[in-house]
């Protein structure tokens, strides 16, 4: 499966963060739209299988299908920029700016909010039959999910935002072990295999991804949870988002740059 070895994959790395700072705007946007209504495609996918096969594994063995057919197309999605980015800032390439990493994370947030907005409205029509009439149980269990995952938080207090928090940042370990797990090898099967593994433990484990999120709680208000938008924002999406930053860029970024830039092969001088 033509294996990278971690010292020529980090530089990868930094040079996918770098490309993506520079990436114009308009694409930017198209890519990350793209990747949100995917991802909230494959979420739709495995609760579906989920709720039709009472195995919760099932779903989440097949939820990765959705993240890795947005890698292999060249989508992006917020919870991999925030690994990727910061590390082009770190290793000092021309050009890279604080605001260039900051305007990367906010059209990526934007273009991946439509994205999943999108599915989220077009499902909650499929479920409803247009609105016009109850939830299907698929839609149904959407609307609990979003309730157990933020009033449920807030239930707790602070001990529940913390909880939040962790699992945000347990989240975006394993997702971005899956986009570096991609760069590990040259071949569509080795990066397919790289990739489903810690995306498939992800999402088995209930942990917190703020892209999956972004479809689950607006068809969840949209099928009747019993939940509200600031319950939403504030007990789900903002200390998932922040969760998924320190878990993506403390875990995976800075710990594979830290320990194998040293021995990465030296760019050529322009």
């Amino acid at each position: 499966m033509s294996y990278i070895a971690p010292a020529e994959f980090v530089t990868k790395m930094v040079d996918a963060g770098e490309s993506k700072i520079f990436m114009s705007t308009r694409d930017t946007l198209v890519r990350a739209y793209m990747a949100g209504a995917i991802l909230a495609l494959a979420a739709a996918f495995a609760v579906t299988i989920t709720v039709q096969t009472g195995n919760a594994l099932a779903g989440a063995m097949l939820f990765p299908v959705g993240f890795c057919l947005l890698y292999l197309l060249g989508f992006d999605l917020l919870t991999g920029v925030f690994t990727l980015c910061p590390l082009a800032l770190i290793d000092k390439r021309p050009g890279v700016t604080v605001n260039g990493v900051l305007r990367n994370w906010g059209l990526v947030f934007v273009g991946n909010f439509a994205g999943a907005l999108t599915v989220a409205v077009m499902m909650a029509i499929i479920f409803t039959f247009g609105f016009s009439e109850a939830p299907n149980i698929v839609g149904q269990k959407i609307g609990h999910i979003g309730e157990g995952r933020t009033v449920g938080y807030a239930e707790h207090g602070a001990a529940g935002m913390l909880t939040l928090f962790i699992r945000g940042v347990l989240c975006n370990w394993m997702v971005s072990t899956g986009v570096v797990a991609a760069m590990m090898s040259t071949s569509v099967s080795g990066k397919v295999i790289g990739m489903w593994m810690p995306i498939m433990l992800f999402f088995y484990m209930g942990f917190e991804h703020s892209i999956v999120n972004m479809f689950l709680f607006p068809s969840g208000l949209m099928l009747g949870g019993n939940f509200s938008i600031y319950d939403y924002l504030v007990w789900n999406e903002i200390p998932t988002v922040v969760g998924n930053l320190v878990g993506g860029l403390a875990f995976v970024g800075l710990t594979l740059y830290s320990t194998h830039v040293r021995t990465a092969p030296k760019r050529s001088a322009a």
